[in-house]
C-alpha cells in the first residue's frame, strides 16, 4: 500500500525513472532513509539587513529538528524580504507591498516544483507574514505559519521605545523640539536585537490575526524572537506539521469565513494596523472565501477595543505576551459572544477551546476587562464618500475623531509632502493629500510613516490630517486616512483635489467628502489625464499592470 503522506513526493523521487532526481538530491546530502519519508518544506525569509528576519535560519533549524523527530525529511528554502522600516520614505518603499506577492509566488513555486508533501512557512517582517499565509492558501497542502516573534523594546530616558518613536523623533528634531544628540542616543537603543517591530504595528498585527484565525498554533506568536521558549515553539511546529500531514488537515479547513472574522475581530480589539485590511482581503481571495471591505467596519462596530498597545497606547508585544497573549484577548471576545468559537485551528482544537485555556497574569494592565474597554468599538473604521467611493480605511484607536473639515495641501509624491512638513509649511487645520502612491500609481502603495511621524513629532498629530491612496505603517497614529479607492492613477476623485479645497471627515457617519460642487469636478475631470507610468521595465512595471484596487486587497491575480 502506498503511503498517503508521500502522495506528492513519491511522484518526484520513487522508481527507476526518477533516478536522475535522486542523484541530484544525493549531491545535496539526502539519503535512502530520507527518500522513504515525506518531504516537508521549511520556507523562511532570512535576510541579514534587518532585525525582523535575521534569526529565522536558527528557527528553521529547530523546526527541521521537530520534523525529523516526527518522521519527516525537511527541505529548507529561502524567500525574500523587504524592510519597511529601512526603506520607508524612499523610492525603495515601493518594493514593500510587491514583495508580499513575490513571497507567496516563490514559496508556491518551490513547493509545486519539488512536489513537497507539507509546509511550515516561517515569517518575520510585515509582508512576509501574509505572503506565507497566501502561499498556504494557494497550495492547500497540510501546513502552518510560524511567526518569528517580536523584538524587545529599547530603553530611552527611562521608558520603553520602538522604531516608531525614532520616526516621530525625526519630526521632533526637525521642529526643534529634540536635539541631534538625543536623536542619536534614541537611534542607538531603539532596536536592541532580533525580532519584528515591537508595537502592535503591522507585523504583530498580522501575527495576532493569523493566530486568531488558527493558521498559526495558539500561543506561538507572542513569544519574543530571542526568548528561550522560542526553540520549543519551533520544534513543536515541526512535529505539528507531521501530524497535520498524517491526518490530512489542510489550510482550507482553517482559512474559512469564520476564521477570517476571528482574525478581523482580533485586529479590532488590539487597535491593529490598517494594513490588516489589505492583507486579510488578499488571503480571503487566495482561499476563495467571500470577504469585502465593509465586513471590517461591521466587525469593528461590534468589537470593543481592549488592548492598550503602541503606537497609540502604552504597551509592546512582549508586554502582551507577559499579560497572557493574544489568546487572552480572544478569551475576552469569547466571553462577550463575539468569537466564532467553533472555528478549527491547526492544533486540532477549536479557537474557543484555545481561548478558554488562556491564563491571565494577575495585575496585568495590557488587556482591559470587558466592563472597561478602551473604546466600545474597534480601532479601524471604513469610510466612503465623494472622495473615496470604493472605500478607504482610518485608524481611530487612541484619539478623538470629531467631525471636522480641513484645508487641502496636495502632493503627488510622498517626498514632497515630507519636505513641506520639514519646512514648516503644514499648519493646524491642514489635510495633507498624498496621491499617485496607490497600488498602480506608486506603484507599490508606499507607507507614509516618514510623513506621519514627522507630523506627530512636530506636535501636529491632533490638528493636521493626512489622506492618501497609499498606505500607513502599523506604527502610524494620528488623523490618517489611507487606501483611498479608486486611486488617483485610476482616475479616482483624489486625483481632482486642489490646494485650498476642503475635505470633511465624519467618522460617526463613516464619510469622507471632497467639498467641491459637481460642475467644478466635471470641469477638472475633463482636463485630467492619467500620468505616464513611473516604471516601464522590471517587477514594478509588471506589478502596476497586474495589480487591482486596494479595496480588494491589492492582489495581482
Amino acid at each position: 500500500m502506498k503511503d498517503a503522506s508521500r502522495a506528492n513526493s513519491r511522484v518526484m523521487i520513487d522508481g527507476p525513472n526518477r533516478a536522475p532526481a535522486r542523484a541530484m538530491m544525493r549531491a545535496a546530502g539526502y539519503t535512502d532513509a530520507d527518500f522513504r519519508k515525506p518531504l516537508i518544506g521549511v520556507a523562511h525569509s532570512w535576510i541579514e539587513i534587518m532585525p525582523c528576519t535575521m534569526h529565522l535560519r536558527r528557527i528553521a533549524e529547530w523546526v527541521k529538528e521537530g520534523i525529523r523527530e516526527a518522521g519527516g525529511t525537511p527541505v529548507e528554502c529561502n524567500t525574500i524580504a523587504v524592510s519597511d522600516g529601512i526603506a520607508m520614505g524612499t523610492e525603495g518603499m515601493k518594493a514593500s507591498l510587491v514583495s508580499r506577492e513575490v513571497v507567496a509566488d516563490s514559496i508556491e513555486l518551490v513547493v509545486r516544483g519539488h512536489q513537497l508533501d507539507a509546509l511550515v512557512a516561517i515569517s518575520g517582517c510585515d509582508k512576509t507574514i501574509p505572503g506565507c499565509v497566501m502561499a498556504l492558501a494557494r497550495l492547500d497542502v497540510p501546513g502552518l505559519m510560524l511567526y518569528g516573534g517580536s523584538i524587545m523594546p529599547g530603553r530611552f530616558e527611562g521608558r520603553d521605545v520602538t522604531i516608531g518613536d525614532v520616526f516621530e523623533a525625526v519630526g521632533a528634531h526637525n521642529a526643534g523640539r529634540l536635539s541631534e544628540a538625543k536623536l542619536d542616543e534614541l537611534e542607538r537603543v531603539a532596536c536592541p536585537g532580533a525580532g519584528a517591530c515591537g508595537g502592535q504595528f503591522t507585523a504583530n498585527t498580522m501575527a495576532t490575526a493569523f493566530e486568531a484565525m488558527g493558521i498559526s498554533p495558539a500561543g506561538s506568536s507572542g513569544v519574543p524572537a530571542l526568548d528561550p521558549r522560542r526553540e520549543a515553539v519551533a520544534r513543536d511546529a515541526g512535529r505539528l506539521v507531521m501530524r497535520l500531514l498524517k491526518e490530512d488537515q489542510r489550510p482550507s479547513r482553517v482559512i474559512t469565513r469564520d476564521g477570517l472574522e476571528n482574525a478581523i475581530a482580533a485586529v479590532m480589539a488590539t487597535g491593529g494596523s490598517t494594513n490588516a485590511v489589505l492583507h486579510l482581503l488578499a488571503v480571503a481571495r487566495e482561499a476563495n472565501v467571500e470577504l469585502g471591505i465593509d465586513d471590517f467596519d461591521r466587525i469593528s462596530a461590534r468589537t470593543p477595543l481592549l488592548a492598550d498597545m503602541k503606537p497609540w497606547g502604552r504597551f509592546t508585544a512582549p508586554d502582551m505576551d507577559k499579560a497572557g497573549g493574544i489568546m487572552l484577548v480572544l478569551q475576552r471576545l469569547l466571553e462577550a459572544g463575539l468569537l466564532k468559537k467553533d472555528a478549527l485551528t491547526v492544533t486540532g482544537r477549536t479557537i474557543g477551546e484555545e481561548a478558554r485555556a488562556a491564563r491571565e497574569t494577575p495585575g496585568q494592565e495590557v488587556v482591559r476587562p470587558l466592563a472597561t474597554p478602551l473604546a466600545p468599538s474597534g480601532g479601524l473604521v471604513i469610510l466612503r464618500g465623494s472622495l473615496a467611493p470604493d472605500g478607504c480605511v482610518t485608524k481611530v484607536a487612541g484619539h478623538r475623531t470629531p467631525t471636522r473639515s480641513y484645508v487641502a495641501k496636495v502632493f503627488d509624491r510622498e517626498e514632497d509632502a515630507f519636505a513641506a512638513v520639514e519646512e514648516k509649511r503644514i499648519i493646524a487645520g491642514d489635510i495633507v493629500v498624498i496621491r499617485y502612491e496607490g497600488p498602480k500609481g506608486g506603484p507599490g502603495m508606499r507607507e507614509m510613516l516618514a510623513v506621519t511621524g514627522a507630523i506627530v513629532g512636530a506636535g501636529l498629530g491632533e490638528s493636521v490630517a493626512l489622506v492618501t491612496d497609499g498606505r500607513f505603517s502599523g506604527a502610524t497614529h494620528g488623523i490618517v486616512v489611507g487606501h483611498v479607492a479608486p486611486e488617483a492613477a485610476s482616475g479616482g476623485p483624489i486625483a481632482l483635489v486642489r490646494d485650498g479645497d476642503t475635505i470633511t471627515i465624519d467618522v460617526a457617519k463613516r464619510r469622507i467628502d471632497l467639498n467641491v460642487d459637481g460642475a467644478e469636478l466635471a470641469e477638472r475631470r475633463s482636463s485630467w489625464h492619467a500620468p505616464q507610468a513611473r516604471y516601464t521595465r522590471g517587477v514594478l512595471a509588471k506589478y502596476a499592470k497586474l495589480v487591482g484596487s486596494a479595496s480588494e486587497g491589492a492582489v495581482t491575480g
